[in-house]
């Protein structure tokens, strides 16, 4: 008879929202702000914000955040719309550097926001704001 298997440990999972970055303090308002909305509908997860430029948090600050509330596994999170070089090459760039410096972390990198069907509900909802002016 084979021997139970034991259940597999899931790790302790961060969220980082990372943007551009921006010399506009309003602009760097806005990924703080959504990162702190995140964290309201994930009261079970770490939630971090990063920038890429200008300004801190940068992403390695972010991860060694994470790290010290138990991160065992960080998932970054492009606050950009479309994909492009940021997307495609900066951000993966840039985390392979810092997960070179925390090789015991596991790293993901999700997709930018793109044509999802509820970025669409949000400018339908600006269209009919319009409408009401």
């Amino acid at each position: 008879m084979a021997a139970p298997m034991s259940p597999r440990r899931s790790l302790r999972r961060a969220l980082i929202v990372i943007d551009h970055g921006s010399r506009q303090e309003a602009a760097n308002r806005l990924v703080v702000e959504v990162a702190a909305r995140v964290r309201t509908r994930r009261p079970g997860e770490i939630v971090e914000h990063a920038h890429m430029e200008m300004v801190s948090p940068t992403l390695e600050e972010a991860v060694v955040a994470c790290r010290e509330q138990g991160a065992e596994e960080i998932w970054v999170l492009p606050y950009f719309l479309a994909p492009g070089r940021h997307t495609r090459e900066t951000i993966p760039k840039d985390v392979a550097r810092v997960a070179a410096r925390h090789p015991d972390l596991a790293f993901k990198i999700a997709e930018p926001l793109g044509a999802d069907e509820k970025i669409v509900e949000v400018l339908l909802e600006r269209a009919e704001a319009l409408s009401e002016q």
